[in-house]
């Protein structure tokens, strides 16, 4: 039989422990945590040196802050995790008001040195000044960082391009024998995590998040990495509209410009018009593009091959429109040498003519009078004024028929040298022309399905 008085006792019992309140300080007091306590701080918390401290990693997308070509930095904003055991802390939840985990001050625990080998510029976000520590010492750590890394970019393909940048992390003095990185999850659950996180994107489309562990060997001690590569799209409506497209539209315009007559400068000016809007745009490009790359791109390709057959159809013009000024020169000097000629001619016709014409009327009056003795002396003069006229007109008419025929029955040779020039310069726009058209042809599909691919 049990004592009243024992009973008593666990009844009293039983109500303190169902009143018993617990706080966070009675934890670090049993494990004697405070901010003097260098334990818990100053080396890496395993009780046994040859035990490697194995740290969970995840790195998520949280925006794409920048990419810039030019300079070749990528400019992310993550949110990263680490998970790891710390061997010197533990405690039972049954004996603390079943308390699993709370958290504490950041600098009052040991955490691994996280670095990012790509990064150029110091770390700007703020940090989570607090880590979660549970009953059994793991140890949970989040921070948000805004990295400005470097990224060996790949614009062959501009503005259609994918660019992939990694961001490789590791421990700057620790080997793997002494901390191991091991990702908390795969490529597909980090691809599906940062895109319902991603806030921003600006010029890029997130296409994927995949990790991948790495090894290797320096100083004769092996190092650990996680590499997280992200692969971005370029969004290229921007510079389709800005550039590739106004190019195309002073393509057209070359080629319209072949419609232009050539016996006028309007189309001299027009192409070096044309020229020089594409050197323009040729300067914004050279602004956007890095200045070294392992391949040339197509962009700059497509710049340089129109800019080529402007400079061609300019210095065509250039040829066609001398040829036509040696044309006008030489038919100007035909007709000086033929109006000098028709002068001669005249003046010798002239005195030919003043002189049939005297015979001719003095034979016509002496005919005339041997028929007609009996006219009047005035008769006789209105007869000759008369005649004198008809003699003037047949001779203007007989001069405008000599005009004629020698136009019409110019040399072989005279008509070559007026000629020879027109009719290169009209073979060589033909020609031209023909090229200009099956080159464009042939270099835009090829040029588009290259980008495309």
């Amino acid at each position: 039989m049990i004592p009243v008085a024992f009973l008593i006792l666990i009844v009293f019992a039983d109500v303190e422990s169902s009143e018993k309140v617990c706080s966070y300080q009675d934890i670090l007091n049993h494990l004697n945590f405070t901010q003097d306590n260098s334990v818990f701080k100053h080396t890496r918390p395993v009780l046994d040196h040859t035990h490697p401290t194995v740290v969970e990693l995840d790195i998520i997308l949280y925006a794409i802050l920048a990419m810039i070509e030019k300079t070749q930095t990528f400019t992310p904003f993550v949110w990263a995790t680490m998970i790891w055991n710390n061997e010197r802390i533990s405690w039972d939840p049954t004996q603390f008001c079943g308390i699993t985990n709370f958290s504490v001050p950041r600098d009052l625990l040991w955490e691994p040195d996280l670095f990012i080998y790509e990064m150029i510029h110091k770390d700007e976000a703020a940090r989570f000044p607090y880590m979660y520590i549970s009953y059994d010492g793991t140890i949970y750590s989040e921070q948000v960082l805004k990295l400005v890394s470097t990224c060996q970019m790949d614009v062959h393909k501009f503005p259609f391009d994918t660019q992939r940048c990694n961001i490789s992390l590791g421990s700057a003095v620790h080997s793997a024998d002494e901390i191991r990185f091991l990702p908390s999850s795969n490529s597909t659950r980090v691809t599906q995590f940062s895109r319902e996180l991603l806030k921003t994107q600006g010029d890029w489309e997130f296409l994927q998040l995949t990790v991948s562990s790495h090894n290797f060997t320096f100083t004769g001690r092996q190092w650990e990495q996680l590499i997280y590569t992200f692969t971005m799209k370029r969004r290229p409506l921007l510079h389709i509209i800005n550039f590739l497209l106004p190019i195309l539209f002073f393509l057209s315009l070359d080629l319209a410009s072949f419609f232009i007559s050539d016996h006028r400068g309007e189309k001299l000016g027009f192409k070096v018009t044309v020229l020089l809007a594409i050197s323009v745009l040729l300067l914004i490009l050279n602004d956007i593009l890095p200045s070294m790359s392992n391949k040339t791109p197509l962009i700059a390709t497509y710049c340089i091959v129109i800019f080529g057959l402007m400079l061609l159809s300019l210095l065509e013009t250039i040829m066609v429109t001398h040829l036509m000024e040696r044309d006008l020169a030489s038919q100007e000097k035909l007709r000086v040498k033929d109006d000098c000629e028709d002068k001669q001619e005249q003046v010798k016709t002239d005195n030919c003519n003043a002189e049939q014409k005297i015979q001719t009327c003095t034979s016509y009056i002496g005919k005339e009078s041997e028929k007609q003795p009996e006219l009047l002396p005035v008769a006789e003069e209105v007869n000759n004024s008369v005649q004198s006229e008809e003699c003037r007109v047949l001779l203007l008419i007989l001069k405008e028929l000599k005009k004629l025929q020698k136009s019409l029955n110019l040399s072989p040779s005279s008509r070559e040298e007026g000629g020879k020039y027109l009719y290169w310069a009209t073979r060589i726009n033909k020609v031209f022309f023909i090229f200009y058209i099956v080159t464009v042809s042939l270099f835009l599909p090829f040029i588009f399905i290259e980008w495309i691919e």
